[in-house]
Parts: structure tokens; C-alpha cells; sequence
């Protein structure tokens, strides 16, 4: 829309200082032609700005004059530098809060600019992980119109388990963890929570969503979660760990150092005991086998003695095989 160009347009000038009809063209991606209209209908509509002929010529806004945001302290600056457009992970919304995040940048005054500046030269985010799962994103604008809009969603849904099938539910907001987003919404079975990526071949609705008065997104949130950090029922371990183990299991998964249990005494040089908490008992079973001969089972018993009978299974069905 023109008058989105036409504040783009402004908080480049803002920015930069002088640009070039050409300059103003590339960076919006429009023709010289419609970026000069641009700056007309800015004059046009009290905007000081100054042109300047020749080769070094350009637009400049008049000395002293910019739009006005209220201030930031250093805390609100730092805290929005960190919430960096580049945590979305999406490529189109990161696009459009880039954009956003320019304008406001813009808008402050030389010395916050300066500083915003220097933080961002000391920070980087990365929003990938370790282990790649890139999130299909492309009916997120589309649950965004039905929130915005407060209709009904139609989609097609497949569930964990693979299964695929129709949803019509009544959008009642959404959560991005890391990169990966939910939607929350009303089904007939209650509230439910949507993972977008499953989500397939989206409709909004043309029929008024129902949204109860009294919800809270942040706090079914929390609810929901806690919930299901207890249905995985996770399991407390002691673990002996060699220095490969460590740096292993250290990238992922917390560790607190054990050392008083009586197993620390007679451990081999170069080996530690840590206290390690994971989600679910099939979980910590298959770390501590997959680490092989870089991790001993210390406690709970039950882990131990499983760990050592799948072991024994592992070394009878390798002789069966000569």
C-alpha cells in the first residue's frame, strides 16, 4: 500500500540521511519513477525535505526533524533487542518483523540508535538447532486471518500417530515455542492444541468463532504444559559418565555433578557422577546404551539392572551371529 511505502520511504531517510532517487528505488524495490512521486506526495504533506542536485545529490530530511516514539530506558532497549526478528525462523515472518523492527530502529533518536547498534554487534541468534526439523509454516498466515478475523477454522489435521483427519475449531490464540508454533482453539472435545506444521489445507470461515469470556491464553498455556511434563513422568538418574559421555549429554540435557554417592570412590580416572533428569524412563534407557562404553547406569536400580539385561541380550544375540 502507498502509505506503507510512504513510511518506509521516510524511515529510510531517517536511518541513512541522504539517498538518491535510485538509492530509495532498490531498497523498496520500486521504479525511480514512483520514488519520486513518493517524495512529492511527502512534501506534499509537510514533510521538510530538502533536495539536493548534482552528483552527490539526493533527498534529506531538514536537520532536527523526525517522527517521535516515546523513550526507551536501557532495560526496554536491551530487552527488545534480544526479542530479534531472526527468532521467528520462518523466512516471511522474519521478512516482515525485519521491516517492522527497521521502522522503529529509525524512529529513535541518534544516540539510542547508536547503542541499539552496539548491542546488536554483540548479539547473535541463531533459531536452528542442533538437529534440524524445519517447521512447514504455510497455513500460519492463515490461522493468523481466522484469530484476526474471529471466525472458524476448517483444516485437515494429521495427529503424531500419522493419523489424518478434519478439524473445524474456534481459534482462540496462538503459542510459538522456539520455532515451533501451536495453535490453541475450541473443538467439540474441548480445548485443544495444534501443531501448525500438521495442519493442512486451512479455511477460514464465513461463521463467528466462540471465544469464552474469561480465558486466558498465557495461563492455559502453562496449565497445558505442566500437565504434560507430568504425563511423561520423568525419571531421575544417577549416571557415571567418561569425558565423551559428558560432552555428549551436556548439549542437551541438564547435568548437576554428583559427589557423594559412594559409586564416586571407585570410579576409572577421567569418569564423573552426575544427577541427570529425563523425560521418560524409554528415554534415559536408550541415552545410556547409545552411549555404550562411555556410560554406567548407577541409580535407579530398576534402570541398572534393565540396562545390564538388555546388554547381555545385545551380547548373546552377537555370538548367535558368528
Amino acid at each position: 500500500m502507498k502509505s506503507d511505502r510512504l513510511l518506509s520511504t521516510l524511515m529510510l531517510l531517517q536511518a541513512h540521511g541522504r539517498l538518491s532517487t535510485r538509492e530509495v528505488a532498490e531498497r523498496l524495490e520500486i521504479s525511480q519513477r514512483t520514488a519520486h512521486r513518493d517524495m512529492e506526495a511527502l512534501c506534499t504533506a509537510g514533510i521538510p525535505l530538502i533536495a539536493h542536485r548534482g552528483p552527490t545529490g539526493g533527498w534529506e530530511l531538514q536537520k532536527g526533524w523526525r517522527t517521535k516514539v516515546p523513550g526507551l530506558d536501557d532495560a526496554e532497549l536491551q530487552a527488545l533487542l534480544m526479542a530479534q526478528p531472526s527468532a521467528l525462523g520462518d523466512r516471511r515472518l522474519t521478512a516482515a518483523a525485519q521491516r517492522a523492527f527497521d521502522k522503529l530502529m529509525a524512529s529513535m533518536p541518534t544516540s539510542m540508535r547508536l547503542q541499539a547498534h552496539s548491542i546488536q554487534a554483540r548479539l547473535h541468534i541463531d533459531p536452528t538447532g542442533w538437529r534440524p526439523s524445519p517447521e512447514d509454516l504455510s497455513m500460519l498466515p492463515i490461522v493468523q486471518d481466522a484469530l484476526a478475523r474471529d471466525c472458524k477454522l476448517t483444516f485437515l489435521y494429521t495427529r503424531a500417530d500419522g493419523e489424518l483427519s478434519s478439524r473445524t475449531v474456534d481459534p482462540l490464540g496462538l503459542v510459538c515455542k522456539q520455532t515451533v508454533w501451536y495453535l490453541i482453539a475450541q473443538s467439540y472435545a474441548g480445548t485443544r492444541t495444534y501443531r501448525i506444521s500438521r495442519m493442512r489445507e486451512a479455511v477460514v470461515l464465513a461463521l463467528p468463532s466462540i471465544r469464552p469470556p474469561d480465558f486466558d491464553l498465557a495461563a492455559h498455556w502453562k496449565q497445558s504444559t505442566a500437565a504434560l511434563k507430568d504425563r511423561h513422568q520423568t525419571i531421575a538418574t544417577i549416571l557415571a559418565l567418561s569425558d565423551k559421555g559428558v560432552a555428549s549429554i551436556e548439549r542437551w540435557c541438564p547435568m548437576v555433578p554428583e559427589l557423594h554417592h559412594r559409586a564416586a570412590r571407585t570410579l576409572q580416572k577421567g569418569w564423573r557422577l552426575f544427577h541427570i533428569e529425563f523425560e521418560s524412563y524409554q528415554q534415559a534407557h536408550f541415552v545410556v546404551l547409545g552411549l555404550g562404553s562411555h556410560a554406567v547406569a548407577v541409580a535407579p536400580p530398576e534402570l541398572c539392572k534393565d540396562i545390564k539385561s538388555e546388554i547381555r541380550r545385545m551380547h548373546r544375540a552377537s555370538q548367535q551371529r558368528r
